[in-house]
């Protein structure tokens, strides 16, 4: 799969890249905030986006919404710190496909990877 990473941690950042490409997914964008994550997506539509929750500018969840009415089909991954049922409950509500919580290690990563196919 064609995947853009969105987090505005660079060790995340380069743990996900490198889980990814071990998975054979190629990692066609990276974003550092979601101003950058809604143009990278709108430019390259990947298959996958791995989503931050908590990031300078515009959230994780505003992200979402921006992503998912531009391609209401596309898979996105909440990845997230933040473990709070209310929260994830919305994130799946308005489209996420699935919840990563922070820090995760390559076997989740490639469990939830799994349930997308």
């Amino acid at each position: 799969m064609k995947v853009l990473v969105v987090d505005d941690s660079d060790l995340i950042m380069e743990m996900t890249k490198t889980f990814l490409t071990a998975m054979g997914h190629e990692v066609i964008g990276e974003a550092y905030n979601g101003n950058d994550a809604v143009k990278i997506f709108t430019e390259k539509r990947p298959d996958l986006v791995l989503l931050d929750l908590v990031m300078p500018g515009k959230n994780g969840m505003q992200v979402l919404q921006e992503i998912k009415a531009i391609d209401p089909a596309v898979n996105v991954i909440m990845i997230t710190a933040v473990q709070q049922d209310p929260i994830s409950r919305e994130l799946l509500s308005k489209g996420a496909a699935a919840i990563l919580n922070k820090p995760f290690i390559y076997d989740e990563l490639e469990a939830v990877l799994k349930q997308m196919h």
